[in-house]
């Protein structure tokens, strides 16, 4: 073996050849162990091979060198093209985190979603966080909860995961068949419905004292906010959600239930524009890194007035459902949201059913009220309910 061929091997091994020269030596490297291979088919597996001839051990002892520095040198590039990828996903990571994190992208996603879930599905509401992945991915995780009685319980958990800002598939959990009914919620405005038009008022009775229900009811009319806010003012019982005219409810055949309300909360949806600045303060921790600190406060609110505080807050809220398409679509395929928008803003907040939650024989009583139209019962409970 010439000293040349032997510097080559070397330089082979320590993966210090390239180009045209590295071919070379690998296409004779493969020669080399294509005759290998044929001599110990020639020689059998029985006898030894070293024992062949004379100075035979040191023509095997170069093979297993070269096998070895040729293997060596696979595993570089492997190693090479490993540590390639785990650059690649810790650059995406930080790349990912700037594009959620610019702007305040992320804390207005969650918004939305909160928004959305909100004012589209009747005393639901969100809580959850937003986690930024590799990619330009994030995953949203909420629990979603219900009100019934003086107590808001866990009833679902959501998942929603962006690519680029873009929502993928809601994926949501539900943790008893009833939350997740489709049932109709609401009926249009008409005349009072007697107890044999609406036997839930016949199931209401039935319950038991001693619980705490959830009832979606029927107005007579179309009602202003503070209107039928007052209506409830000395009621023992809590407005949780009310149901807003759009005229594009969907009809249930000629029985004009309403499938899929829009409305708002009987807490408002604040937003970030809506928060009052209490304090601010900065501590630096490096020479390009500091703790800020900031307190703020939501509007104060009649508890039960301010009808039009809490009709503009809707409307607010509707505009920013129309700057995120992509995410209102997704969330409630249903809602012509531009249609909506445009109806409200010219005719205005007119209310045509309320969810109520309180004790069982409270509601009961609401079968006298010349407002009510009908009921439809939600989710019962034992007894959780603090008197007002």
């Amino acid at each position: 073996m010439s000293e040349e061929f032997k510097r080559q091997l070397q330089d082979y091994a320590e993966g210090k050849l390239k180009g045209s020269e590295k071919e070379q030596l690998e296409k004779e490297l493969n020669k080399m162990e294509a005759y290998q291979t044929y001599l110990n088919e020639f020689i059998g597996n029985d006898e030894d091979p070293r024992q062949l001839r004379e100075g035979s051990a040191p023509i095997f002892a170069e093979a297993s060198l070269l096998r070895r520095s040729k293997w060596k040198a696979r595993l570089q590039t492997a190693l090479t093209a490993i540590g390639i990828v785990i650059l690649i996903s810790l650059v995406s990571v930080v790349l990912t985190g700037l594009y959620y994190g610019l702007g305040n992208r992320a804390a207005i996603y969650q918004d939305v979603i909160s928004s959305a879930i909100a004012l589209t599905r009747p005393n639901l509401s969100i809580s959850g966080s937003s986690n930024s992945n590799a990619f330009f991915t994030m995953d949203y995780k909420g629990t979603l909860r219900k009100k019934i009685g003086s107590t808001e319980s866990s009833i679902g958990d959501f998942h929603l995961s962006f690519l680029l800002g873009w929502p993928g598939v809601e994926q949501t959990t539900w943790r008893n068949e009833t939350s997740s009914s489709s049932a109709y919620l609401f009926q249009i405005p008409k005349a009072k419905q007697t107890s044999t038009q609406n036997s839930e008022w016949i199931k209401l009775d039935k319950l038991p004292e001693g619980s705490v229900s959830e009832i979606f009811v029927s107005l007579d009319r179309m009602y202003a906010t503070n209107e039928l806010l007052k209506l409830l003012e000395s009621k023992n019982m809590d407005p949780v959600w009310f149901a807003a005219y759009t005229d594009q409810e969907m009809k249930h055949g000629n029985d004009e239930s309403v499938m899929s309300p829009v409305g708002f909360p009987f807490f408002p949806i604040w937003h970030a524009d809506d928060m009052k600045v209490t304090s601010h303060t900065e501590q630096k921790t490096g020479w390009f890194s500091k703790i800020v600190t900031t307190g703020s406060s939501s509007p104060g609110l009649e508890t039960y007035g301010d009808g039009e505080v809490r009709e503009q807050n809707f409307l607010d809220t509707l505009h920013l459902l129309q700057k995120h398409p992509s995410i209102s679509k997704q969330l409630a395929p249903w809602l012509q949201l531009d249609a909506a928008v445009q109806y409200i803003d010219t005719h205005g907040v007119k209310l045509y059913g309320v969810v109520l939650t309180g004790p069982t024989k409270e509601l009961l009583k609401l079968k006298e009220e010349s407002w009510v139209s009908s009921i439809r019962i939600g989710e019962v409970r034992f007894w959780n309910w603090i008197d007002r």
